[in-house]
């Protein structure tokens, strides 16, 4: 659950609420199809409709009663919608800069790992399944029962990866074989700076050792599992290669 003041909320209505009680440019009912389509996620259901039914009035109570990863999740891809649907504002930059550092305290005070980084990223109902069992054991803050589904998640990512620039791969072939592939297309594609060309190259390492982890101390066999700190740890890293392969590859991931 987010605590939030009511100052947190204006800054929410600020940047979602057009007429009062409507968001953006939603109707009821496509509302409720993008909470469905995009999260799984039931905006009609009674818990979100305590101060009222409206649209905004379900998005302020969905906010204050979900935990800081799913409420930051919803709330940066409406941000991203409304960018895409509205012309700019005269108070857009103030805007902005109120939200995101909202956001920042929203994630930041949370106490589970963000999974902002694990996207829906083809039309695949296994993807559908994964990402939502991901996305299930962080809520229930259990990264440790999260790792497996994370290495399967990674190697579909990575597979998709190479298939869209036409790089032959095998699905015989380990994690950080395809995560190399990748590298390679990457530094053949653009210039890096030396520092984030070097990390991007000892990421082939990390998901080599995360075969071993999921082999060996996931849910994938019968193991003993990693405790809750260091399996939070490397889900947060392999989360953050994730989250460069997405920041650099939108215009892939938006064909």
């Amino acid at each position: 659950m987010v605590d939030l003041k009511h100052s947190d909320i204006r800054i929410i209505d600020n940047a979602f609420q057009a007429d009062p009680g409507y968001v953006l440019n939603f109707s009821d009912r496509t509302f409720r199809e993008y909470f469905e389509d995009e999260f799984k996620i039931d905006i009609d259901d009674r818990k979100y409709q305590s101060n009222g039914t409206s649209k905004m009035n379900r998005l302020r109570a969905f906010c204050r009663v979900e935990p800081p990863a799913t409420v930051s999740r919803v709330l940066r891809s409406l941000w991203q919608y409304r960018e895409a649907t509205r012309s700019p504002g005269p108070r857009d930059g103030e805007i902005g800069v109120n939200f995101f550092d909202l956001l920042s305290r929203i994630e930041g005070g949370g106490t589970i790992a963000r999974t902002d980084a694990i996207e829906r990223f083809a039309v695949d109902q296994t993807l559908d399944e994964l990402v939502a069992a991901i996305e299930r054991d962080i809520i229930a803050d259990r990264p440790a029962a999260a790792l497996d589904r994370l290495h399967t998640y990674c190697a579909k990512k990575f597979g998709h990866l190479l298939d869209r620039r036409g790089i032959t791969w095998d699905r015989t072939e380990p994690l950080h074989s395809r995560v190399g592939k990748y590298v390679k297309a990457l530094k053949q594609e653009r210039e890096l700076r030396e520092m984030t060309e070097q990390i991007i190259k000892n990421s082939i390492g990390v998901f080599d050792k995360f075969n071993h982890v999921r082999n060996n101390q996931s849910l994938a066999h019968d193991n003993e599992l990693l405790d809750k700190a260091e399996a939070r740890f490397i889900f947060d890293s392999v989360c953050a290669v994730l989250r460069f392969v997405k920041s650099i590859d939108t215009v892939r991931f938006d064909d």
